[in-house]
């Protein structure tokens, strides 16, 4: 490889690497996204977020770690699920990353609508490895089922709810006090779990979400909580989100911490979209994830 060549990640990423580092995958469904009344669109974006993270170079200060780590990904594309039911869908995203989490595998989840999340879960829970979860979102997301389904806004109540007891906890970051009724946020203190509202959120709050975080934890991103100026293609806008730069540093801090075995991305809705700005930004949020993942293998201290 020339030392001078342009090489951007989507010339490293491969679609068949032999004992991977890290699998990406698309889960191209909102059904969750109409049931919960949200803006469809969502079930576009895998592709769009795919092709805007393969534009952009490993990081320069971090190359050989950054490029190693994409040279060592597999991109599995996006999983069939035409013709499917969202929980159809759902068991076939786990039945597809289980293998992966089983072998140590850290894998990324493009989605989709946040039932997404749930999809995400049950990959644990055929594998049978405890986790807890950690939700960068502007809703809390443990909505009650309606008619006995699930929807993007269910996700966390099914999987504190789930038979199989493999949730073994759940923090939510990034609320906005006036899109979170008070019973969902009784329902996460009756079952143990913490919350964090927007306005109390800052670098050292994301620091401690990640600092006390030793046991294997999945995170999931909803770009909803993203102030609406940097994020406006999402299913639900938000007129007072998080700072990007906040945003970012979640990410960057989920990539640093080795006990974040999984990550999925979610909301991202191409046809509310701006100039592809709320896609660049998902990207972004990936390049970031795998820029704390580099810079913790080069002994950097987490900061940027």
């Amino acid at each position: 490889m020339e030392t001078n060549a342009d090489i951007r990640i989507g010339d490293l990423i491969s679609q068949s690497t032999t004992a991977p580092q890290l699998v990406m995958l698309g889960f191209t469904c909102d059904e969750g996204v109409a049931r919960n009344s949200g803006r469809i669109g969502a079930a576009k974006a895998p592709d769009i977020i795919r092709k805007e993270f393969s534009k952009m170079t490993p990081c320069p200060n971090v190359y050989q770690h950054f490029a190693n780590i994409m040279s060592h990904t597999t991109d599995l594309g996006d999983i069939d699920i035409d013709g499917l039911s969202m929980e159809d869908a759902q068991a076939v995203l786990g039945e597809t990353i289980t293998p992966y989490l089983e072998q140590g595998t850290r894998v990324i989840i493009l989605g989709g609508g946040h039932e997404t999340s749930f999809g995400h879960f049950l990959g644990y829970v055929q594998a049978k490895l405890p986790v807890r979860i950690l939700n960068w979102d502007a809703h809390a997301d443990v909505r009650p089922l309606k008619n006995g389904k699930g929807h993007s806004g269910s996700p966390f109540r099914q999987a504190l709810e789930h038979p199989s007891e493999i949730c073994k906890g759940y923090s939510v970051a990034g609320l906005q006090p006036h899109s979170v009724a008070r019973t969902h946020l009784q329902y996460v203190r009756e079952n143990e779990g913490r919350y964090f509202f927007k306005h109390s959120t800052d670098r050292q709050r994301i620091r401690d979400q990640y600092r006390y975080r030793h046991d294997r934890s999945m995170v999931t991103f909803d770009i909803d909580a993203v102030d609406e100026t940097c994020a406006p293609g999402v299913s639900a806008p938000a007129a007072d989100g998080l700072k990007k730069e906040y945003w970012l540093y979640a990410n960057y801090m989920a990539g640093y911490n080795e006990h974040i075995t999984s990550y999925d991305i979610v909301e991202v809705n191409p046809e509310k979209d701006i100039d592809n700005r709320t896609s660049r930004l998902a990207a972004l949020s990936i390049w970031y994830f795998i820029k704390g993942w580099s810079d913790r293998l080069s002994a950097i201290p987490a900061l940027f």
